[in-house]
């Protein structure tokens, strides 16, 4: 009880916010379906009688920005759902800065003493007191160890995890509301994109993860000529610190800065596929915030990625559909990335084959009708999954977040050279990716772990069925499939029997399938 009345003052706050900036257009869609929510908006809309300027994403990145951190990241996380707010707004929030002014530099400070249980001058010879940068989260600042390495040191804000999980809890209330209110929302699986968000935020909100992270992709691209990650600097790294190696570069798309320099900017963007491609299809673990102001080049031309808050994962199946995905586009076999479609089991069995192969042909024919230069995969990806509700395909976050890394690495590689195209230069790695993981001895190797797998979880599909067998049992079913007559009642139905040794083994078939 007391926590619904928390939230109900939170969300007079955020309505407030919304209409200040005429940005209630998200609680007009929900209160269609729900009539006090709709009286709510009417009287702020009489309350707030103002129209702001600017799009519909813009007015309502304003108001995301105005409610504070949580909101920022909020608004980050759903720029990834183009699906749930549309393209339109999705691409305004991905323009939402995540930068705030910094907080006192003896607050970072007492910070640092406390968590490293060090004096700051015992852990830096040298500290800048003036912080390089400053968002939501945390902020950085400068300084040398004592035994001379230049380090950047991330500091969290003060009281900063106390107000997320506030916010946190509250979004989720409100995702599961919507489902409630709106069934068919769920389909594009608000909770998730709440759950989403969290994983984002607990990573961020301890930066020793985010250290495990920096150190993770290190290990993955050790080898990765022209490639550098950070330092981890465990000694002076805690729980709200984190100190890593200092980068030394030009942001990737300083273009002239890069060129002044005698660096070649197309070997850059050549680099930057190739990075890009190993860390997808190699590693399954990618950067997934990859935005010009977190790659530097340094002095010697490598690519130095920094701020590994948010790292993306698929699996290898999903490495599979998509590499199935991106050359069947590419080479315009619709029906190899129908059936790549099916096979993953993110089209439903029901749906017709054949009209899933023609809608992906109306998605791709416009995209790929473009010069070489100017096809996004970004974007026809972004277009294939906006499809999902007419095929009733349940929306997938993981590939939502690896499309959108698409989008902002296409848009670099745009930068750097408007006439190449990163995905056609990354193809022919692709292609010899797939050669070697749908091959004929791939397959062989994917047959024999899936068996094991299966045969690793066939005692506990036993025990369930035995289990529920036994509760069957108990709650009045005989052993040999009848119903126990009940005292004073005269029955002696035999039907139960077959139709429940029927479901049982449908679940065990169901079990094993998956």
């Amino acid at each position: 009880m007391l926590t619904g009345l928390l939230h109900l003052g939170r969300l007079v706050g955020i309505a407030r916010s919304l209409a200040r900036h005429d940005a209630l257009w998200p609680l007009e869609q929900v209160s269609r379906r729900f009539a006090p929510l709709r009286a709510c908006v009417w009287l702020l809309r009489v309350m707030f009688r103002r129209k702001r300027p600017g799009r519909p994403g813009e007015r309502l990145a304003a108001a995301f920005a105005d409610l504070g951190p949580s909101y920022v990241k909020l608004g980050q996380a759903l720029s990834v759902r183009a699906d749930l707010v549309g393209e339109d707004v999705a691409r305004d929030l991905e323009l939402l800065q995540d930068g705030l002014d910094p907080f006192p530099t003896d607050q970072a400070i007492a910070t640092i003493e406390e968590t490293l249980a060090m004096p700051l001058m015992q852990a830096f010879a040298q500290f800048d007191r003036d912080p390089v940068a400053a968002a939501s989260i945390a902020q950085v600042h400068f300084a040398v160890t004592p035994d001379g390495r230049d380090v950047a040191v991330k500091v969290l804000r003060p009281g900063i995890v106390d107000k997320l999980d506030r916010d946190v809890g509250l979004f989720r209330f409100l995702a599961k509301m919507a489902e409630r209110i709106y069934p068919p929302i769920r389909r594009l699986k608000p909770v998730a994109v709440v759950n989403t968000f969290e994983e984002w935020i607990r990573v961020e909100l301890d930066l020793r993860l985010e250290g495990a992270a920096a150190a993770e992709l290190k290990e993955n691209c050790e080898g990765d000529e022209g490639f550098h990650v950070v330092d981890v600097d465990w000694e002076r790294t805690g729980q709200r610190v984190l100190t890593t190696e200092r980068i030394r570069g030009i942001n990737i798309d300083d273009v002239d800065a890069l060129r002044a320099a005698g660096h070649d900017v197309d070997d850059i963007l050549a680099r930057s596929s190739r990075i890009f491609f190993l860390q997808v299809f190699r590693d399954g673990y990618f950067h997934a915030d990859m935005h010009p102001g977190n790659m530097f080049i340094d002095e010697n031309g490598r690519l130095c990625p920094v701020d590994f808050g948010i790292m993306g994962r698929v699996t290898r199946r999903q490495r599979i559909f998509m590499a199935d995905t991106l050359v069947g586009f590419l080479s315009r076999d619709y029906r190899r990335v129908a059936d790549a479609h099916f096979e993953i089991g993110y089209v439903p069995p029901t749906q017709s084959r054949d009209l899933f192969t023609q809608a992906l042909r109306a998605i791709g024919e416009p995209v790929l009708d473009k010069s070489l230069n100017e096809i996004s995969v970004g974007r026809l990806l972004e277009q294939l999954f906006r499809t999902t509700e007419r095929f009733d395909m349940p929306t997938q976050p993981d590939l939502l977040l690896l499309q959108k890394t698409m989008l902002v690495a296409e848009g670099v590689g745009r930068t750097l050279n408007p006439s190449l195209n990163m995905w056609l230069l990354a193809r022919p790695l692709i292609e010899e990716w797939m050669i070697v993981n749908r091959g004929p001895e791939a397959r062989i190797t994917d047959t024999l772990r899936d068996t094991m797998e299966t045969l690793e979880r066939l005692p506990r599909t036993l025990q369930k069925a035995e289990e529920t067998l036994d509760r069957l049992a108990k709650n009045g079913m005989n052993p040999d499939g009848s119903l126990r007559e009940p005292q004073g009642v005269s029955t002696n139905i035999k039907l139960w029997g077959p139709v429940v040794i029927i479901a049982l083994l449908a679940a065990i078939a169901v079990n094993l399938a998956g």
